[in-house]
């Protein structure tokens, strides 16, 4: 019987054949003091394959678990778009409002510097468009949608807490921002059960970065 609901244990599953590797790497950064980020086509072709590969396997799980797959496939349109546009402006307000407090001499000391240099535009877009969707598929189609029979505040705080740890690297001021640009997006997937707006809105947030810095 194909269903879309999953027990802890195969969230647990989930998220550690999409995001362990990527936790992995994020507490090594935090352990080495939130090393300079930087990027690069050829970073970006390769995270791109790894990301397609870890997707593989935890849809072949997923399938073998009688998980509703075919339902993960985003459906773009252009509404889902112009509400992706106006869920990117709003998670990104909500990460200014959310850091603002810490913009002070007493705030965090360590943040993550990001280097783009030499990083082209056609390159990012291409792993903007794949790192959205890996990321917000499982994120929120599988893990948010899956956890609804445990209450709102699992459906909510696992798959966040799942991208807190893997965002670690960016430093305490990024795991804030991380934490309301997440919570924004989750926020929005549950009122409306669309994950095209928010695979959108994530591939923005990979692209504009990169553009502003002059990549």
């Amino acid at each position: 019987m194909i269903r879309t609901n999953l027990s802890i244990h195969e969230a647990a599953v989930v998220s550690a054949i999409c995001f362990g590797l990527f936790i992995v790497w994020s507490t090594q950064a935090v352990l080495s003091g939130f090393p300079e980020a930087r990027f690069s086509d050829s970073g970006d072709a390769w995270m791109a394959l790894v990301e397609a590969v870890l997707a593989a396997s935890a849809l072949l799980y997923l399938r073998a678990r009688n998980f509703d797959v075919w339902s993960l496939y985003p459906q773009p349109d252009l509404r889902g778009t112009l509400f992706g546009l106006g869920l990117f402006v709003a998670a990104w307000l909500a990460g200014i409002i959310a850091t603002a407090p810490f913009m002070s001499p007493g705030g965090p000391s360590q943040v993550t510097e990001f280097s783009f240099s030499g990083v082209s535009i056609a390159s990012t877009v291409l792993f903007a468009m794949a790192n959205g969707a890996f990321e917000e598929v499982f994120l929120l189609g599988v893990l948010v949608r899956g956890l609804r029979a445990y209450g709102l505040s699992i459906a909510i705080g696992f798959p966040l807490l799942v991208r807190l740890l893997y965002h670690l690297y960016q430093g305490p001021l990024g795991a804030v921002w991380v934490l309301a640009f997440g919570l924004t997006f989750t926020l929005f997937y549950i009122r409306s059960s669309r994950l095209w707006p928010a695979v959108f809105a994530h591939t923005l947030w990979d692209i504009v970065p990169v553009v502003l810095a002059g990549g």
